[in-house]
């Protein structure tokens, strides 16, 4: 297809291609933004803030002790399981630094999940905060974890010239469950045992890997993708590109309130804005909507990056409308389709245009976003990033002529390597150089593309893919189950639900208690919603379910 974006729809100062060379890796990239930009401040939580010359220091300390006192070489994964703290940029970047892949992971998973990413990844060490530690007691000894560094409640972050850093963590607001995890050790001794002069420089180049980012692909369990330092780098310089025009070097202050674990605000919050010397916003609970608008209320914010469900509960949250706007840009939403009355209401209430932009987590994520100068919401993903190339295609593999529907393909520098360890599905999906993404979109005539349905199973619940395979298999581990099959649908709040149709074996079986089962194996936004009990579920002639009769 030819790139009819490029010269019909491209607005003024965004670059047709970019430089996916320019640094050779991220580390290379925060050292130099991190002594650009030393003494802005990087990043805020809870009141308490860092500069961009204590995140370099304190990333060096981090890595140091992995070095050093861990052992850790290039190339071994370390996880980090905690939420928007402090610690994580620093866990990050330090981990980054020292030449390791990060394995993101949801604080929220249950035994069961974790388990699964932490073998699957040959996770050695990790970091995790002190309120989940119990759910990772459970599995460790099932696991390859070697090391265990603990984020705990009031951790004290360190003395850099003779400013000490808080980091108190409200996350969760009960008493810390029991856990026994005896080759442990807390974060802030970390960082006040280590040296950061002791810090090894490694050598480390575009093709390394930087994520293990976990994520169903477009079917199936979770798998790995391999995002290197390249596909980041390349993806940092497309949202700057798309950007540039609207922000100020210096002067930016991003609203965080997505898990930074998760890969938008990974790449759109953390990283993006830290090559522009912004500074992150870090929300620990955006789900405490009153104290989310209360912390909004002391900071003039630029850019605010959000979901759908994001938006609509802030939007229906007193006090919200009552906030100072006058310094807001740009409002971001991905993940999930972002609604039009959310859009119009939003636009309405803060002044500002909401540009939705499309990604996967194989795309580091960025493919497309609305032009910064787009007068209102149109419900297109907008237009492809620099250096992206898009086509859409038919079931036999045929261009579609302009408006008709067909699976969307990307092609761009900011494409994964594949699947760890996973060569059958990397197949799957990579063709010919070209990732399919399991979206029917069309293109209209001036390059917009819209996503029209999606060829695959997957359920998009408040911007987390849920694969319906996996809910099935935790549903069949109830012996009172003899069929099961998931499916999402449509929901106001969240995009869409799971709703799973059962076929008894044993008639005791509940509604209550397969809930129950379910939400002892799974994150809160996996479990099903709507259970439908029934006799038989309808198949294909070779015994397949069929769920799109079900839907």
């Amino acid at each position: 297809m030819e790139k009819v974006w490029l010269e019909k729809s491209y607005p003024p100062g965004v670059p047709f291609e970019i430089d996916a060379d320019r640094y050779k890796s991220l580390a290379d990239m925060f050292f130099k933004y991190c002594d650009e930009y030393s003494n802005k401040t990087a990043f805020i939580n809870m009141d308490v803030s860092l500069s961009y010359q204590q995140l370099a220091q304190q990333a060096k300390t981090f890595a140091a002790y992995l070095q050093n006192e861990l052992g850790l070489k290039k190339g071994d994964k370390l996880a980090i399981m905690v939420p928007n703290t402090l610690q994580y940029p620093i866990a990050l970047f330090g981990a980054l630094i020292a030449g390791l892949t990060v394995v993101n992971v949801n604080p929220l998973y249950t035994a069961r999940e974790l388990k699964h990413q932490l073998n699957d990844s040959g996770t050695k060490a990790i970091v995790i905060i002190e309120n989940f530690a119990n759910t990772l007691e459970q599995v460790i000894n099932e696991t390859p974890v070697e090391h265990v560094i603990l984020t705990t409640l009031g951790d004290r972050l360190g003395t850099i010239k003779g400013t000490v850093v808080n980091c108190v963590v409200r996350y969760i607001k009960k008493m810390v469950p029991a856990y026994h995890l005896p080759n442990s050790i807390a974060f802030n001794q970390v960082l006040a045992k280590a040296d950061a002069e002791q810090f090894k420089p490694i050598d480390i180049n575009g093709d390394d890997l930087a994520f293990l980012q976990y994520t169903g692909g477009t079917t199936g369990v979770s798998k790995g993708a391999m995002l290197t330092h390249r596909n980041m780098v390349a993806n940092l310089e497309q949202a700057k590109g798309v950007l540039k025009p609207i922000l100020v070097k210096g002067e930016e202050l991003v609203v965080t309130a997505l898990p930074l674990y998760h890969i938008f605000a990974l790449t759109a919050n953390c990283l993006t804005f830290l090559t522009l010397g912004g500074t992150n916003l870090l929300i620990t609970n955006p789900r405490d909507m009153p104290g989310f608008i209360k912390e909004l209320k002391k900071y003039k914010f630029t850019a605010l990056t959000g979901v759908n469900t994001l938006f609509n509960g802030l939007l229906n949250t007193p006090g919200f409308k009552d906030l100072d706007f006058s310094s807001l840009k740009v409002s971001l939403g991905g993940g999930m389709a972002v609604q039009k009355a959310v859009a119009d209401s939003w636009q309405q209430v803060t002044k500002t245009r909401m540009l939705e932009g499309y990604g996967l987590t194989e795309c580091a994520p960025l493919v497309t976003l609305s032009p910064y100068n787009q007068e209102g919401f149109d419900g297109t993903i907008g237009l492809p990033a620099p250096s992206t190339d898009i086509r859409i295609v038919t079931e036999g593999g045929n261009l579609c002529e302009i408006g008709e529907p067909g699976e969307m393909q990307v092609q761009g520098p900011q494409v994964m390597k594949g699947y760890y360890n996973r060569e059958e599905a990397t197949n799957e999906i990579l063709q010919d150089g070209w990732l399919a993404t399991g979206d029917i979109a069309t293109m209209d005539e001036a390059g917009y593309f819209k996503i029209v349905d999606r060829k695959k199973d997957m359920i998009i619940v408040s911007g987390f893919n849920v694969f319906p395979n996996e809910i099935e298999d935790v549903v069949m581990l109830n012996p009172k189950v003899v069929e099961v099959a998931a499916i999402g649908i449509p929901h106001d709040v969240c995009g869409e639900m799971v709703k799973i149709f059962v076929v008894k074996k044993d008639d005791s079986l509940s509604e209550k208690e397969l809930i129950k089962h379910c939400k002892d194996n799974l994150t809160n936004y996996k479990v099903p919603k709507l259970i439908e009990f029934k006799d038989e579920l309808p198949k294909s002639n070779v015994g397949k379910i069929l769920r799109r009769e079900l839907r």
